[in-house]
């Protein structure tokens, strides 16, 4: 058998995708490039490693056989890698996190000098809410998350990073129109939410219980971005993180609306298992940002500290 590594990645990702054109996309080659390979990689085998039923790709047993082996080659290649790297001086292997989609906006400015001081740690990334980060970590499918609320049930070590608040707010058009008192925003306009299992749907929704208010109307959106666009269109009002509207705030887009008991006040954390061995990765990684977190927040967030 005379297979390439190159041959071994892309029918993992044919395997994953279950599909050819969705596969190439991935790996930025042309269709007829990775059906090519495909058909070289098949010829080595006596027994079909894929089927095509109607229009649909389908991995046989065997397939999915090869591809777990595959995928065990490739990751023993990529240690060879990061073994050679580390003899030559050079901090190199995987760094994993998980971060609630509010996060993006804040962790990018921690990751952008330790990454660009170490060109050959592999980085990615999962933008998801709470729900899903959370198992992420439970999973140990990652090295860190980033959450506002921290979980009771894992047993966790937490690096705190900055503060985190959030504020009531609505479209200024429709709150300059408005009347009656600030109560009847949530018993007569509506609610924007973010989907079930989000940290700042949660925040919102004990909010409200606490302050035994009546909500009206619902209206539920699965990003930040689009419960964002949604305050700015003036669907509704919302109670939402600092942080992603800023910049809407500052153009005038969207209003900040005082209220008794907010804003919602709590901190971002970096967070990880207890138990966890952190890979040379994880742990230079964690030792910038106790060494630089401060600085970073005063480069980029001294704002959120006047908000």
């Amino acid at each position: 058998m005379h297979y390439t590594l190159h041959q071994l990645q892309i029918f993992l990702q044919i395997v994953d995708k279950k599909s050819i054109t969705k596969a190439s996309e991935v790996l930025f080659l042309t269709q007829p490039a990775v059906s090519i390979q495909l058909k070289k990689f098949q010829e080595q085998f006596p027994i079909p490693l894929t089927e095509v039923i109607g229009r649909q790709l389908y991995v046989t047993d065997f397939g999915l056989e090869i591809a777990a082996t595959a995928k065990r080659i490739l990751e023993e290649v990529q240690v060879i890698e990061y073994r050679t790297k580390q003899f030559q001086g050079k901090l190199a292997g995987k760094l994993k996190l998980s971060i609630v989609s509010t996060g993006k906006y804040v962790m990018p400015y921690f990751l952008s000098g330790f990454l660009n001081q170490h060109a050959s740690v592999d980085f990615s990334m999962d933008v998801t809410n709470k729900k899903n980060v959370i198992h992420d970590l439970e999973k140990n499918k990652v090295d860190f998350a980033l959450v506002s609320v921290l979980p009771d049930h894992l047993d966790l070590e937490a690096l705190p990073l900055m503060k985190n608040e959030l504020f009531l707010v609505g479209n200024a058009e429709r709150e300059n129109s408005r009347k009656g008192k600030k109560d009847l925003i949530f018993s007569k306009e509506p609610l924007l939410y973010r989907e079930e299992g989000s940290a700042t749907r949660n925040a919102m929704e004990s909010f409200i219980q606490g302050k035994n208010l009546m909500a009206s109307k619902k209206i539920e959106l699965t990003s930040n971005e689009a419960l964002k666009q949604a305050v700015i269109a003036g669907l509704g009002y919302s109670i939402m993180p600092i942080i992603g509207i800023k910049n809407a705030v500052d153009r005038g887009e969207i209003e900040i609306i005082p209220y008794t008991g907010l804003p919602i006040k709590t901190q971002w954390n970096l967070i990880w298992l207890k138990k966890k061995k952190l890979s040379p990765a994880a742990l230079a990684f964690k030792d910038y940002i106790i060494e630089n977190k401060e600085d970073i927040i005063k480069k980029h967030f001294t704002w959120v500290s006047k908000s």
